[in-house]
């Protein structure tokens, strides 16, 4: 799983902060996900496969991030988060996953209030504590989760969730990153609210999915990618997956898909090579209605 965790954080990482000079409600972060034994059904055998006494632990640390400048890494024992200490939490049951959300909670609010956040943790290379204020960067607001189940890739507002068995986890990165940049596009114009507040009828589904997948070359191309890759992916994973989503009423055809997003790039294009940016709040069509979040 932790491959897995560290793939999907660094490519969800590149396009969240790439991206925030265009998200209103961008916020600093540092590119940490963390593990909490709890979450396990066995959770001694867990400690004893990460090497910490403690609870809490490293997951994944993104490349180049400012939780990677500070020197944390895999599997590191975490002992506080700003003046919570790891070892006051309370206890929690075998699979357990709230608690775990809650960290990651408290980690956001140290860094929307102070912007860095006090982390003292020990090395599971050698056992040596350090400690380090760690300052965020801003990204797009989004978590990335790997979900252990389910072979789906899902938005739910707050975070884009991909399962273990979703076909796209085996792609080149480019590939993946046009996936997660659909998910990631659902989340950033907040179409799950919408729905909320319209209804989830076949028609507007779809309206939100040709949204999302118009905006994911927008998306790729800020982040360095090569935005033919949303085209691609359609073309890669649609003939193989005809059962699923795309032959759902919700959805457009594979082919019209990739299609709509294809319209998009000219533009693009146009734009990086003007402006060195697709700044995709001003030239970027909306075609779900903005006002009915």
């Amino acid at each position: 799983m932790q491959t897995g965790d560290l793939r999907l954080q660094a490519v969800g990482w590149r396009l969240a902060q790439a991206n925030a000079p265009f998200c209103a409600d961008a916020h600093p972060a540092i590119g940490l996900l963390l593990q909490d034994m709890a979450n396990y059904g066995d959770p001694d055998a867990m400690r004893a496969a990460a090497g910490i006494a403690g609870d809490v632990a490293v997951e994944a640390v993104v490349p180049g991030s400012p939780a990677d400048a500070a020197g944390l890494a895999t599997n590191d024992e975490i002992l506080s988060i700003g003046t919570r200490r790891m070892a006051d939490l309370p206890a929690a049951p075998p699979g357990d996953w709230q608690r775990l959300t809650g960290l990651h909670d408290l980690m956001d609010q140290v860094l929307a209030q102070d912007g860095s956040v006090h982390i003292e943790w020990r090395r599971a290379s050698d056992g040596t504590v350090h400690s380090a204020l760690i300052a965020g960067i801003p990204v797009c607001p989004s978590r990335f989760e790997l979900l252990a189940k389910g072979g789906t890739a899902e938005a739910d507002g707050r975070r884009v969730l991909i399962g273990r068995k979703f076909s796209g986890v085996g792609y080149s990165e480019p590939l993946f990153a046009a996936a997660v940049a659909h998910e990631l596009a659902h989340n950033l114009f907040a179409h799950r609210a919408w729905l909320g507040h319209v209804g989830r009828k076949q028609k507007n589904i779809r309206l939100t999915e040709r949204e999302a997948d118009r905006l994911m070359p927008w998306l790729l191309a800020n982040a360095g990618y090569d935005p033919q890759s949303a085209v691609d992916f359609f073309k890669k994973w649609g003939p193989r997956n005809d059962g699923w989503i795309f032959r759902a009423r919700t959805h457009d055809g594979w082919d019209e898909r990739a299609e709509f997003v294809a319209a998009e790039l000219p533009k693009i294009e146009q734009l990086m090579a003007s402006e060195g940016k697709a700044d995709w709040p001003t030239h970027f069509k909306r075609t779900v209605p903005v006002g009915n979040r």
